[in-house]
């Protein structure tokens, strides 16, 4: 008995290495010709998201899509060659993918905020932006956040989704952005010569643009003091620098030319407890 079924192992496995030996040859010259094509489109892609102007950020993650893609393909037609049952893979796959979308609801939308900013490119790294109350230079375009250099050095890293939800203000689009500078002046002074001592102390700073010429005007009054609106264009990257020689220089031709400003001189000094 023991010998019979020995043998009747053997039909069986000689007759199995027949049947799919063939089957196992042909999958593997699919699997070495499929991936050497797989290899040569992906070089074709490569060129044509090149051409394209696709972000250096994006190309190589679509790359990798298109490979994952590819190779995906050739997988499905060995298995078809093999005579697999794919019916159950594919839903569990699908399965997989949509449990794997709930718990990363976030991150997807970041993912897909990340491709709009990087095919649609509202900016480009260097670039100085302005979200709600952040305001900073563009340091990397990632795909799931951006991350924003402040004037004090810090990094932002901001969500992509955030950005694609809110107004977002690049300063770099036009090549040149205008500080916006609240000073105030007397009732009983000239605006005309208040705003001309301004300007003129702006056009010696070697950083403000000479054109278009500072804007001065009045832009509300108070009960001690005309609030003026000063707004002097400069060059994205001196926007801090200038801000803070801008007041300085004013304060200075201020003083030059005895203009006044109301403030409280009766300030009352209290303790402070341990």
């Amino acid at each position: 008995m023991d010998a019979d079924k020995i043998e009747l192992f053997m039909q069986n496995a000689l007759e199995s290495a027949i049947f799919f030996l063939p089957k196992i040859i042909i999958a593997g010259l699919i699997l070495w010709i499929g991936f050497k094509i797989v290899k040569k489109l992906l070089s074709w892609v490569g060129i044509l998201l090149e051409k394209a102007g696709v972000s250096q950020t994006l190309r190589p993650f679509l790359s990798s899509v298109a490979n994952i893609v590819f190779k995906g393909v050739v997988i499905i037609i060995i298995a078809k060659v093999v005579g697999a049952d794919l019916t159950g893979l594919l839903g569990i796959l699908a399965a997989a993918a949509f449990a794997i979308g709930m718990a990363l609801q976030g991150s997807l939308g970041n993912f897909a905020s990340g491709i709009l900013i990087l095919t649609l490119k509202p900016y480009k790294i260097g670039d100085w932006i302005q979200l709600e109350d952040k305001f900073g230079r563009v340091e990397e375009i990632g795909i799931f956040s951006t991350d924003l250099l402040t004037p004090g050095n810090k990094i932002l890293i901001v969500p992509n989704s955030k950005i694609t939800d809110s107004v977002v203000t690049n300063f770099s689009e036009k090549g040149k952005i205008r500080l916006e500078l609240s000073v105030t002046m007397p009732y009983d002074e000239s605006f005309p010569k208040v705003q001309k001592v301004i300007i003129n102390a702006l056009l010696e700073l070697p950083k403000v643009l000479k054109e278009p010429l500072p804007d001065v005007g009045i832009e509300n009054f108070d009960s001690h003091n005309v609030q003026l609106l000063v707004r002097p264009y400069v060059m994205p990257n001196d926007y801090w620098e200038v801000t803070f020689q801008a007041n300085k220089v004013i304060k200075a031709a201020f003083n030059a030319n005895q203009i006044k400003v109301a403030y409280s001189e009766g300030v009352e000094m209290g303790a402070i407890g341990e």
